[in-house]
């Protein structure tokens, strides 16, 4: 199969992930089944797709209203597997973060698809290679990772052992044509290559809260003020979902071993108050900040003047 060829994306699960790739992927003319097990998601997820469009895309310049609505006649949404597996040409898959979950979704549209489908997983922080032979077409199967489509356009690409490396030039290319800046890795590794660098940094931010260096805005000023960022580490979480970054945390609270006083499940633990409060972030106008006017967006934040 060559690029030509994809004219159906299926996206499996219509989270907020799926809502963005979903659109940018019907946005570049690409027709987009939706496919989640409830059609009541279904419903919510398309309003927060035409919402998406009309809130930033549009006032963004990108599209116009004319196009925005041509835009959702390309998107369908379904809850019936085998309509949503018909003609597929490439899967995304954004279902939560558990290897057994996207093993049993991928074998059963493996079984609905056609042979022709290549399948790619959007995870966050597994490795394709944990469930590449469940999937039942390990060759076919790829990471092509997306960011927040609001902010940028950077993917990463990356395959397993198994994966054809001609699989992986045609993800490659049909991120390209999805207006996307492929970043190709040669080799599966935690955290792609943005995330890797990133956590690192949020892991140290944690971390000097946690354990009573310094506060949250104090930690989120030190950074904006010597790199001159319009946004810090705790702003940043905010901007990804607290739900998210707490998923990844407790991940690997439980995935690695020698961590000097168990600091990554206590900065998971942390997490974890905002997320059983429903304080996840600038999507529910609350997290370590409130929105839409948060702290650090506001004049006199880096002098402190907003503490006063």
């Amino acid at each position: 199969m060559e690029l030509n060829d994809i004219k159906k994306v299926l996206i499996l699960g219509a989270g907020t992930m799926g809502q963005q790739i979903g659109f940018v992927s019907a946005m570049h003319g690409y027709n987009v089944t939706l496919y989640d097990i409830s059609d009541d998601i279904l419903k919510a997820s398309v309003r927060r797709i035409e919402k998406l469009g009309s809130s930033f895309f549009v006032p963004m310049g990108k599209i116009t209203t004319d196009q925005l609505q041509e835009i959702m006649g390309r998107i369908i949404a379904t809850s019936d597997p085998q309509a949503a597996a018909r003609d597929a040409d490439i899967i995304s898959e954004s279902v939560p973060e558990n290897p057994e979950l996207k093993a049993k979704v991928f074998a059963q549209f493996n079984k609905l698809c056609p042979e022709r489908t290549i399948f790619t997983t959007n995870t966050s922080l597994l490795m394709p290679s944990e469930f590449a032979e469940a999937s039942g077409r390990p060759e076919k199967l790829v990471a092509l990772h997306f960011h927040d489509v609001r902010i940028n356009n950077v993917v990463d690409v990356m395959p397993h052992p198994g994966t054809d490396p001609a699989v992986v030039q045609l993800v490659h290319d049909f991120a390209v044509s999805i207006g996307q800046i492929a970043i190709m890795l040669h080799r599966e590794n935690n955290g792609y290559v943005f995330n890797a660098m990133i956590s690192s940094l949020l892991t140290s931010a944690m971390t000097l809260v946690t354990t009573g260096v310094a506060s949250i805005e104090d930690v989120d000023r030190a950074w904006m003020g010597v790199m001159r960022m319009p946004i810090g580490p705790f702003g940043i979480m905010d901007q990804m979902g607290l739900k998210t970054v707490w998923s990844v945390n407790d991940y690997w609270a439980h995935h690695t071993q020698d961590i000097p006083d168990n600091q990554i499940q206590v900065n998971a633990d942390f997490l974890k108050q905002y997320v059983d409060r429903g304080e996840l972030g600038a999507k529910t106008k609350k997290g370590f900040y409130s929105y839409p006017m948060p702290k650090y967006a506001q004049a006199g934040f880096l002098s402190g003047e907003t503490e006063k």
